[in-house]
């Protein structure tokens, strides 16, 4: 059936992909880990790793998980690092083992760590060591078995520092001893097939608790193809030079940098900590970076910190921006300085993540989310279900071999977001124009975006309301100029001694710092519906 966008496409993009040209997603990195070999797969701290030695090192790891820890297929074991050598090699090793994994923000707190071991059912975590403190005041009240902490200078040796595990863990075992256990053990094989889970990846809920998203390995793969068919000539396998400082535990890093990247022979150059932009940049500066990912408050950065428009950037092919809508300002500076403007996508957790992407082939910057990727369909509907006309707008409802199996444990919600004909629906509005080209406009949900990151208000209302001195609370998305939207809460006090200091303080025990509000206002009494729902809309305008 002939699409609107299709007359859009590059001309190397086909309309559909293969969703099964592998059987798994293991299969996939090992041949490419065979086919590259001696390639530099990543880099970090100015240490470097060779695809053959990921391969050989993710071996002994899965061994030992296999061998020592009883992981078998389908298990969930729990990933809770930064952007560090051990991250692939730990990622490759629980996917040898036929394991799920489960991505953690290792920034999380102690009420969303708990949450999220126990909804997964974890009793295996891999975790780095600056995060145990938090896992310690948890472990009790989870399944949690096997504790593996890693540290940064772990497969680096360059004597780097980290915090040591938690005093309160029990028999914590090294990262390195566990491969080093699992060196003469034998890794049984594993039969994989595409249904089969591979991650579990977290989303905010609108209920305050998150939600796992169960992607499947044919989730992944099909949506690797669909990159690589959009971004066609611009890869250069074997060649390719990416920036890594996007976490890799979120679902656009993991998906593009992590394995499309591990499969087209590129070099990952791992930023642990992007905020340190005066480091970012120098180390841009000792590497030939032919490709960037990162989110729109990541790029302006970058662009404001001193002697980054001094790099050259003659090999820089492409940028790719997601998380959260690129700004036309950000994109005209980042062409100014780098000769390249930013090619943005859209996707979610639920969707591995890419559902569109602007054309490759554009020279320009295009204000728009782009068009549908190869064997996506993209249907905008009105609250009842009904296809909108042409050029109104709608629910952006999706359909492809990228949307994910539905909520771990959780059919309530996912027949909550699924449509009777197999569509998923995003929660955000979307137009269509003439062209074929798709621009987000509004959203359905009540959700935040800061820095990339989703934040729902009402995670956020959970915990204040949990305040004996707040009578109510709203919280809302306001503006910002760094992180593109922040977290804003009015407050009915129930008690006139509570303060702003007091509420942030409470709210940095229960939450990541992204989702703390930003912005504290007391407010007399909340605009409500005559049935008594708090009409947010109105707050935006006080």
């Amino acid at each position: 059936m002939s699409k609107p966008w299709f007359d859009q496409y590059d001309s190397w993009v086909p309309h559909e992909i293969d969703a099964d040209a592998y059987a798994n997603v293991v299969d996939m990195l090992l041949e490419a880990g065979e086919r590259f070999s001696d390639n530099i797969a990543y880099s970090n701290f100015g240490a470097t790793m060779t695809y053959a030695e990921v391969l050989d090192l993710s071996r002994d790891f899965a061994a030992y998980l296999q061998n020592k820890l009883g992981v078998a297929k389908g298990d969930r074991v729990a990933l809770m690092a930064p952007n560090m050598m051990a991250f692939p090699v730990a990622m490759l090793g629980i996917l040898r083992a036929g394991g799920v994994q489960v991505n953690v923000n290792p920034m999380y707190t102690a009420r969303e760590l708990e949450h999220q071991l126990n909804d997964a059912d974890v009793e295996t975590i891999v975790v780095f060591s600056g995060s145990t403190e938090t896992l310690a005041e948890v472990v009790s009240h989870t399944k949690i078995k096997n504790v593996i902490v890693t540290t940064l200078d772990d497969l680096i040796n360059l004597g780097l520092p980290s915090p040591p595990a938690d005093p309160g863990l029990t028999d914590p075992i090294a990262f390195t001893d566990a491969i080093a256990s699992g060196h003469d053990a034998e890794l049984e094989h594993v039969d994989i097939t595409g249904d089969d889970l591979i991650y579990l990846q977290y989303t905010g809920g609108t209920t305050g608790l998150s939600k796992g998203a169960m992607l499947s390995h044919r989730n992944l793969v099909a949506n690797i193809m669909q990159f690589e068919c959009c971004a066609g000539d611009y890869i250069n396998l074997g060649e390719d030079v990416v920036v890594t400082a996007i976490p890799m535990y979120h679902i656009f890093a993991l998906m593009v940098n992590t394995l499309s990247y591990f499969k087209f022979g590129g070099t990952n150059v791992l930023i642990t900590n992007p905020r340190d932009m005066p480091a970012f940049v120098a180390e841009w500066s000792r590497w030939k970076v032919t490709v960037f990912t990162g989110v729109n408050t990541l790029y302006n950065g970058l662009l404001h910190t001193p002697g980054f428009a001094d790099l050259d950037f003659s090999s820089l092919g492409f940028s790719v921006g997601g998380g959260a809508a690129v700004q036309k300002a950000v994109s005209d500076m980042w062409k100014k300085v780098t000769g390249k403007h930013i090619k943005e996508g859209y996707g979610l957790s639920e969707t591995s993540p890419i559902l569109t992407l602007n054309p490759f082939g554009m020279k320009d910057f295009m204000s728009a989310i782009g068009v549908p990727a190869p064997s996506t369909d993209i249907s905008l509907r009105d609250d009842d279900g009904n296809v909108v006309p042409e050029g109104e707008r709608g629910e952006l409802c999706a359909k492809g071999p990228q949307v994910m199996k539905g909520y771990w444990r959780n059919e309530d919600a996912t027949k909550a977001v699924m449509t009777d004909d197999g569509y998923f629906c995003t929660g955000d509005i979307a137009v269509m124009d003439e062209t074929g080209f798709f621009r987000i406009v509004d959203r359905k949900k009540d959700m935040i975006i800061v820095s990339g990151f989703n934040v729902f208000p009402n995670e956020i209302e959970a915990e204040i309301a949990v305040m004996p001195e707040v009578l109510e609370c709203a919280c809302i998305g306001v503006p910002h100029k760094r992180t593109g939207e922040a977290a804003k809460v009015f407050i009915v006090k129930a008690e006139q001694s509570l303060t702003k200091e007091a509420v942030r303080a409470h709210c940095k025990e229960c939450l990541t710092g992204y989702k703390v509000p930003r912005y504290i206002e007391f407010i007399d009494e909340l605009p409500k519906s005559t049935v008594g729902k708090i009409l947010r809309r109105e707050l935006r305008d006080v």
